[in-house]
């Protein structure tokens, strides 16, 4: 059973600047990490391109309106960019070849809906994509086209009969939710920090989906502090009992790293030790549902470039893999990140666990678990009807 990753080593043009949080070197170091600890070696390991993605591909699901304005910032660059449609704000600046960098990221999903579609790979990873904030007629929090909702799109017309999309980013997955909020075929699931607290203040318990796709919107929206422990209880909770009751035909995931303790934009608690186990949930999900293996994963948020980021989603792809990496992450690649990032990353994959007081933690798992009921209330008797 073959995974694939999805890369070319020409590099990420989907740049934002100097001073952005969504560096591309994130994804470089990632790959170096990827390829340091020897698993694009592994039998079965094959490293893949993107596939061809223009532009009627992308007015699929973003209106003609917002694709002229982001191709017009794109081969002519205005600073004030277009905040009609999201561009140019300080979320979103406008740089050359925007168009065409953002079309790229979603040739990347794409490719790996593709591979894992016609049974070329079981699985399969853009480490580059995620960009999951991204509407239909706006661009917003870093994203400009829904590079993952692009790709369920494509399993949908290429014989997927239904499609699970699982977000583990610590922000809400806004923008996949409302490319399908009332399209039954896809059930969107998203776990993350409360928009009462963060962006994008959305993904609360009663977005459910409308019309005939009641019931296909699930959101578990967690108080900050949450640690893994609280995390993983209540994906136990509401994800696999969802998978179940859905049967889709291919599992979606977005792999944000952000719900780190350290992440300077959020405020949740998880541990690399955390993405272990989330990776092990996904893949038994794969696998032990209807979707018979077949699992689509983009990368996401994160922005501890060379800390977090990079280990995280290297402990994602060996488990996509099968492999068990090592404790220690290799010295050359941790010098290679020290000279590119200039701070120095961890010298293991795991952090140990996050101390917090016990009244915290208490205090985390009863908002936690009234989140969780409320979702259950309001979608579960809903989701049911699916079937």
């Amino acid at each position: 059973m073959a995974t694939a990753l999805i890369w070319q080593d020409d590099g990420i043009r989907y740049d934002f600047g100097r001073d952005h949080p969504l560096k591309p070197l994130r994804v470089e170091l990632t790959v170096g990490l990827i390829r340091a600890t020897g698993l694009t070696e592994r039998p079965g390991v094959e490293v893949l391109p993107r596939a061809p993605f223009g532009e009627d591909d992308v007015l699929r699901l973003h209106t003609r309106d917002y694709v002229e304005a982001v191709k017009r910032q794109s081969a002519r660059p205005d600073p004030r960019g277009d905040p009609a449609y999201g561009l140019g704000l300080g979320d979103n600046p406008v740089f050359p070849g925007m168009h065409e960098a953002s079309l790229e990221v979603c040739g990347a999903t794409v490719a790996a809906a593709e591979a894992v579609w016609s049974g070329r790979a079981i699985h399969a990873f853009n480490p580059a994509g995620g960009l999951h904030h991204a509407m239909p007629d706006h661009a917003s929090g870093f994203c400009i086209y829904d590079d993952p909702a692009l790709a369920i799109d494509w399993l949908l017309r290429h014989g997927a009969r239904r499609v699970a999309y699982v977000d583990v980013d610590t922000h809400h997955g806004d923008g996949v939710q409302a490319m399908f909020y009332d399209d039954p075929r896809v059930l969107t699931l998203s776990l993350h920090e409360s928009g009462r607290y963060l962006f994008p203040g959305t993904g609360f318990a009663h977005e459910i989906g409308e019309g005939d796709a009641r019931g296909t919107a699930l959101n578990v929206a967690l108080p900050p502090y949450t640690p893994g422990e609280v995390w993983l209880g209540a994906f136990d909770e509401v994800v696999p009992a969802a998978i179940d009751a859905f049967a889709p035909d291919v599992l979606v995931t977005q792999l944000g790293c952000d719900t780190h303790v350290t992440d300077p934009l959020a405020h949740l608690a998880l541990t690399t030790d955390d993405y272990v186990a989330i990776a092990e949930r996904l893949h038994h999900l794969a696998h032990a549902s209807t979707a018979k293996g077949r699992w689509v994963a983009t990368g996401g948020g994160g922005y501890r470039i060379a800390t977090v980021v990079p280990r995280a989603w290297t402990i994602h792809f060996a488990e996509m893999v099968g492999a068990t990496l090592p404790a220690e992450v290799p010295w050359g690649w941790l010098h290679d990140a020290e000279q590119a990032a200039m701070e120095r990353p961890p010298s293991e994959f795991l952090d140990g666990p996050v101390r917090l007081a016990g009244d915290r933690i208490e205090g985390v798992r009863r908002e936690t678990d009234a989140a969780v009921e409320e979702l259950k209330r309001a979608a579960f008797d809903l989701l049911g009807r699916h079937t």
